[in-house]
């Protein structure tokens, strides 16, 4: 992913200025705030990557839709503009988040589901994730509606997979491998 090693060192850079102001959590929130706006706005999306727009209206216009965010966070905005680097704000903002995380030993499993999780798909998840990990974790939840059922679920680099498209294209493969089936085809 383009820019992806710029959004780390950046986020690096507001993660320690924020532990030597003491406002870790008052920038994580920020970042959250910052991530989902971006990611759910493809309005601004565009705005901030425009070559048309000028600099200082996309300062204006960050520091008027995010009024409430710590100085840091504002000073973010600031060097990103300086550096031509403002369209990478929300991958940024994103890594803040990751290694913010990682700093406070928060595990984040993202589950992905053909729907929204309810509480009850929740508490058996979070299960699963203790299973696996032997500690809970923070559900960050993705809709694809393309694994029909069941989830996809992933903790740091461990992986189940136990989606209703997974379990028919393994069926798939054993009908495939079977040769009496294989026969009739």
């Amino acid at each position: 992913m383009q820019g992806s090693k710029a959004a780390l060192r950046y986020a690096k850079a507001v993660l320690s200025l924020a532990k030597d102001n003491n406002l870790t959590n008052e920038v994580n929130k920020d970042m959250i705030l910052i991530n989902d706006t971006i990611s759910n706005n493809e309005e601004l999306q565009g705005f901030l990557k425009s070559p048309v727009v000028k600099d200082n209206m996309k300062k204006n216009a960050l520091l008027e839709i995010f009024k409430d965010v710590q100085g840091v966070t504002t000073g973010l905005f600031g060097i990103l503009i300086e550096n031509n680097r403002i369209d990478i704000l929300d991958r940024v903002a994103s890594t803040y988040r990751e290694l913010y995380n990682e700093l406070n030993g928060v595990q984040v499993a993202k589950v992905t589901t053909a729907f929204p999780l309810t509480p009850a798909l929740e508490t058996m998840i979070q299960a699963k994730v203790k299973e696996l990990t032997g500690n809970e974790a923070q559900i960050n939840n993705v809709i694809d509606e393309s694994i029909i059922g069941g989830f996809i679920l992933r903790v740091g680099d461990i992986q189940y997979n136990g989606s209703v498209k997974a379990q028919l294209n393994n069926l798939k493969r054993e009908f495939k491998n079977n040769t009496y089936v294989s026969k009739f085809n």
